[in-house]
């Protein structure tokens, strides 16, 4: 969960978010690093009083130096990133796929495999909420999945762009209207996390809020049998 003035992002709780927050902290400590060297550098040049007899454009060990800087730089930008990308959308075997259809303003989930589950989940309004439960955050019925297990969500939309996206498990997918696309989602503990629709999808776009409950295998398949929405 998010809390107020927080500055950092929120707390990983499965695997892809760890790799997200890995990769934002390697790329955070590059730029540091390079505005203190360039700093440093502009510093040293201003405050040098001394003059070089050959001008800048001939001096080849400051040109060598700015043409292959950048080139380690961006090496060591985009090789995590390439392989954080692939950790995080490959679907590896998963137990179970759920779909998930957004609509103006609700989202429908969808479990096929073992039975014909569906349902729709739309926002409590806050005069009905419970104590203790996050106000534009909660809703009537949680998408629900077996912890500690990959789950696949095929993401779609019925009339307009939205985007299902879960911050702390680093989930964030369009949903567009007559594609499929699809995201590996793994928890790391059992729990209630919560995300909403990312993308602007009309008057009602800030209601349209997403809770995911990840709960032990044997309670996720005596909930398959027994819900009913």
């Amino acid at each position: 969960m998010p809390y107020a003035a927080q500055l950092t992002l929120q707390e990983a709780s499965g695997p892809a978010m760890e790799e997200v927050s890995l990769l934002h902290d390697h790329v955070l400590f590059l730029t540091c690093l390079m505005c203190v060297i360039v700093s440093l550098s502009a510093l040293t040049i201003v405050l040098n009083n001394s003059t070089h007899n050959d001008p800048t454009e001939e001096v080849e060990q400051l040109e060598a130096a700015w043409t292959i800087a950048p080139i380690m730089i961006l090496m060591l930008t985009a090789l995590p990133s390439v392989r954080s990308l692939y950790l995080v959308e490959e679907v590896f075997d998963p137990y179970v796929t759920i779909k998930a259809t957004g609509h103006q303003w609700y989202w429908n989930y969808e479990y096929t495999d073992s039975t014909n589950l569906s349902f729709d989940s739309y926002m409590i309004q806050t005069q009905e909420l419970q104590k203790g439960s996050p106000r534009l955050l909660e809703v009537d019925h949680r998408m629900v999945m077996p912890a500690c297990l990959q789950t696949r969500i095929v993401i779609t939309a019925e009339d307009v762009l939205h985007s299902w996206a879960v911050p702390s498990l680093g989930a964030k997918v369009d949903a567009v209207p007559g594609r499929l696309n699809q995201l590996p989602l793994l928890t790391s503990r059992t729990g209630v996390f919560f995300g909403q629709c990312s993308e602007i999808c009309g008057a009602n776009h800030s209601f349209m809020p997403i809770a995911v409950e990840a709960v032990p295998l044997k309670h996720f398949e005596h909930w398959l049998t027994t819900f009913t929405p």
